[in-house]
């Protein structure tokens, strides 16, 4: 499902017909002679969801062309890519989080093993790579090898602090601007970069989407905490599971008092997100709610929201540019 589904009047008309269009490039890219591969990409293929960062190539390519209405080829190219990298970061994530369920259907670990999950993500990799090399400029493809760089130490670092109790606010925003809102400023900064005259709003607009992309991943990690397997359709509770702290947690070991910090901790490690035993999913949650740490980090993703519209709204007025403002909304609002 769409972050934004692209229904309202002639410019959703037009991304329902070039994300479909990207749909078939993925598929076609990733098609290979050996019918075990083929299998493998149509089961990734249902990992498919949001659509956020395709749609960040082309609604900003859209609002930074002269026209508001010019799309190449290339934006096409490069919505397509972003998706496999972005893809290939998920099949990669459920293995490190021993994931079971995403999409609500069974992980490529779950079904095949870590193994095969490893060189799924790896061919997703080397495909996007090969599909960015068709582009006339080298230009795209280093600066998307930049990003995914950016990305690999965002995971790095977090995978450095795990069962870190005392890992600190700039810490973890230096983890989630890496790991995922590098790649969403990087497909709104190609955006426009490959629209005619848009360079000078390359900057702005990776800003925009820098932002938006660190509020999508404060609402996933309070999703994480607070969504259920069917709203979400994902396995749950692997961050705090996997010794990941995310805003409400820090906030909360932060403000508690330091006795009952010590409980807090204590209570934390014993949490079993799998009703097997231990503290509830519900327990985590009225102790985070105790000291207002949801609440906190609701309010964290909606300051970087509100900033993310001021610097969209120095484009010319266009449909593009309104869904730019849309989506940014829509990152704060969802439920899954």
């Amino acid at each position: 499902m769409l972050l934004v589904a692209p229904g309202n009047g002639e410019i959703g008309e037009r991304l329902a017909e070039e994300l479909a269009d990207i749909e078939g490039r993925f598929a076609a890219e990733l098609m290979s002679d050996l019918p075990c591969v083929n299998e493998l990409v149509g089961h990734v293929e249902r990992y498919r969801g949001k659509m956020l960062r395709p749609m960040l190539v082309l609604v900003s390519g859209l609002a930074a062309s002269p026209t508001g209405r010019e799309l190449t080829d290339g934006h096409r190219v490069v919505a397509t890519v972003a998706e496999m990298v972005h893809m290939a970061t998920l099949v990669h994530d459920d293995v490190l989080d021993d994931a079971l369920v995403r999409r609500r259907g069974e992980t490529v670990n779950n079904l095949r093993g870590n193994e095969t999950a490893v060189m799924l993500g790896d061919y997703l990799i080397s495909h996007a790579y090969h599909l960015c090399s068709s582009l006339p400029s080298p230009v795209p493809a280093r600066i998307i090898a930049d990003a995914t760089n950016t990305v690999c130490e965002g995971e790095l670092l977090q995978l450095a602090n795990r069962e870190n109790w005392a890992l600190d606010e700039p810490t973890y925003f230096e983890i989630i601007r890496r790991k995922t809102a590098s790649l969403c400023g990087t497909c709104c900064r190609l955006g426009a970069i490959m629209s005619d005259n848009g360079s000078p709003h390359a900057d702005a607009l990776y800003s925009y989407g820098e932002k938006v992309g660190t509020a999508f991943q404060i609402v996933d990690d309070m999703l994480d905490l607070t969504g259920t397997l069917d709203t979400v359709g994902k396995t749950l509770g692997r961050d705090l599971d996997k010794g990941k702290l995310t805003l409400p947690l820090i906030h909360h070991l932060r403000t508690v008092q330091p006795a009952r910090r010590a409980r807090s901790l204590a209570m934390l490690g014993d949490a079993d997100t799998t009703g097997g035993g231990g503290s509830s999913p519900r327990e985590v949650v009225e102790l985070l709610n105790s000291t207002g740490s949801i609440a906190y980090a609701d309010q964290a993703a909606h300051t970087l929201i509100t900033d993310a519209r001021r610097l969209v709204q120095a484009l010319a007025p266009s449909s593009a540019r309104e869904l730019l403002l849309e989506m940014a909304d829509a990152v704060v609002t969802r439920k899954f």
